[in-house]
């Protein structure tokens, strides 16, 4: 059986996330997916319990993923939890460079390796920075977030248009 982990601040997940972890539970047998309460991005717009809220709600039709959240190193999470390999999602090359970096690094220091899977084009833009910048200012951001996500922005800032 082989169990991989998909970490993110997923603050909030959107469909680019929703697709890789969709991807990665075709590929793989258990998928955890977690989310970290990351200090480089600042205060969240959804605290923790809310992030494995939304994202325990957009992806409960897969019957092979698992939500927690963390606050700890990556590589702390998966020895913990047994996992086979990191998996983590591209959108485009710039995301690569930061990412292989933190690949290697993570096995350099735990042995376990990093899976790469590519974004569909029509998700690469997609990214939860954005997602909150344009909800904040009212505007409609369905098309990027699933349904649970969609309902939270618009009783936190209103109709989303």
């Amino acid at each position: 059986m082989t169990r991989v982990l998909y970490p993110g601040s997923f603050d909030p997940i959107h469909t680019g996330h929703l697709e890789l972890i969709e991807v990665a539970s075709r590929l793989f047998d258990d998928v955890v997916v977690a989310a970290i309460a990351n200090p480089q991005k600042g205060a969240g717009m959804f605290d923790l319990a809310e992030r494995q809220a939304m994202i325990g709600e957009s992806v409960a039709h897969l019957t092979n993923v698992t939500i927690t959240s963390f606050n700890s190193l990556v590589v702390d999470l998966a020895r913990d939890l047994g996992v086979d390999f990191i998996v983590k999602g591209l959108r485009a090359v710039s995301d690569f460079e930061s990412e292989l970096q933190q690949a290697q690094t993570n096995l350099a220091i735990s042995g376990v390796h990093t899976v790469f899977l590519p974004s569909a084009t029509t998700h690469s833009f997609v990214a939860s920075r954005l997602i909150r910048e344009v909800a904040r200012l009212g505007g409609d951001v369905t098309s990027m977030v699933p349904p649970p996500v969609a309902a939270r922005l618009s009783e936190r800032f209103g109709a989303t248009r």
